[in-house]
């Protein structure tokens, strides 16, 4: 057999001695390596909890069924090991519970996509099915998001979730934290949720080529592309969804000095959940394009935002978000006071000045790379913002800064969780 295929075995079947070689992003799971021989049921326990149904293994690498005489490579580890330094044990304590919690919000991020394309599905034949399964969806997150008090927003890897829905769950995501940063709460909380999951769905009305704005559409594409929000709002009302839903599917693309459409409307004309999802959307749009040639860091987005658009956007609306996402967001590649680079991964919404970030360590390996907290490294802070092109090779393989920016949301992770100080 050769060494390099591989099968996949169910959670329930996994055991000692197979060579399991995970196909999973290097932040996504604790271990030093992503191909490596189960050896105890710990690292059992550990690989069923990172939200994946099966496990990816190579057969001829992995022990037969029944041989439990442990190796004499593996009788000399044992033999020779050390206990870890408590520094240590506290960095991997963190590495793991930075893994497991990065694991469940993609696997989250992925069912709220699967149930997107489900509703989508569903829309034009059963509508009302398709609403239920909505309302359903945005209700579990509005649930999970007021009970676990601080928030951090934490970046996902370019494998979550399917591509065609991430816009409209990232919006719905970060429309749901915008607005619990400003007070939304009740019916109102879920009524922003469903329109943000649900803004775009009259796309599916429109022919392919104008389902994505492009900024050279001739003036009949850029009709038929804005017609979608028309298109949304019938769709919302054949689906039973409530008046605060659909004023605010119809005003998703509305800005408060009159610049947007299809109504043109100006500053208390439009809905407070619509001018947190005009925001929202927009910052997705730059960030997540149709073309990724166009595509902005979320750094250069919201910095874009500010400096060139916000007399679009509502004042207070746009200072909640800026507070809640931090002057870097998450996907933001940046460069310390002490010259090294880094990317941002996790923002603690009621802390954003001081974000977690994956460090550029030459001397450690990629896979073993631990998440510094700001707030716990006084003398490490971010210097400037940085396009991934502009970083050095080693530094952009280490990286590996996101194409696409997906985002989800995790309970803040305990200071004590936290990686140790370089």
């Amino acid at each position: 057999m050769n060494t390099d295929e591989f099968d996949f075995v169910a959670l329930d079947d996994l055991r000692v001695g197979l060579f399991v070689d995970l196909n999973l992003g290097w932040l996504a799971h604790p271990f030093s390596s992503s191909r490596f021989k189960i050896t105890t049921e710990r690292q059992i326990d550990t690989l069923k909890s990172l939200g994946v149904d099966r496990i990816r293994y190579v057969p001829a690498r992995s022990d037969p069924i029944g041989s439990g005489e442990p190796s004499p490579a593996a009788s000399a580890l044992s033999a020779s090991f050390q206990p870890p330094a408590p520094e240590k044990t506290q960095a991997a304590t963190a590495a793991t519970k930075s893994a497991l919690k990065a694991g469940q919000c993609e696997r989250r991020f992925t069912e709220t996509t699967q149930q997107y394309r489900q509703a989508m599905e569903w829309l034009q034949t059963d509508p009302k099915n398709a609403a239920q399964l909505c309302q359903d969806m945005v209700q579990s997150l509005t649930s999970e998001m007021l009970t676990q008090g601080d928030v951090a927003i934490r970046l996902l890897t370019e494998a979550a979730g399917d591509k065609s829905a991430m816009h409209p769950v990232n919006v719905a995501v970060i429309s749901l934290l915008l607005g619990k940063a400003l007070g939304v709460q009740g019916t109102a909380l879920d009524e922003l949720g469903l329109a943000a999951f649900l803004h775009d769905m009259g796309k599916i009305k429109l022919p392919e080529r104008v389902r994505r704005w492009e900024s050279n559409f001739s003036s009949g594409e850029l009709k038929v592309y804005q017609d979608h929000v028309v298109q949304g709002v019938e769709l919302a009302r054949h689906m039973g969804l409530s008046a605060g839903t659909v004023r605010a599917i119809a005003q998703h693309h509305e800005m408060v000095d009159g610049s947007g459409f299809p109504q043109h409307l100006k500053g208390d004309a439009m809905t407070l959940n619509a001018r947190i999802l005009a925001l929202v959307n927009r910052y997705d749009g730059l960030c997540n394009p149709g073309k990724l040639s166009a595509a902005m860091t979320p750094h250069e987005a919201l910095s874009t935002i500010f400096s060139q658009q916000k007399t679009r956007f509502d004042a207070n609306v746009l200072s909640a978000f800026i507070r809640m996402m931090g002057v870097y967001p998450p996907g933001s590649v940046v460069q310390l006071n002490d010259e090294r680079h880094a990317m941002v991964v996790s923002v603690n919404s009621a802390r954003p000045l001081k974000p977690r970030i994956l460090v550029h360590e030459p001397t450690v390996p990629r896979h073993q790379a631990a998440v510094l907290d700001l707030e716990l490294a006084p003398n490490t802070s971010i210097r400037r913002s940085l396009k991934p092109s502009s970083l050095p090779a080693t530094a952009l393989d280490y990286l590996q800064p996101r194409q696409r920016i997906c985002y989800f949301y995790e309970p803040a992770l305990d200071s004590e969780a936290a990686a140790l100080n370089p």
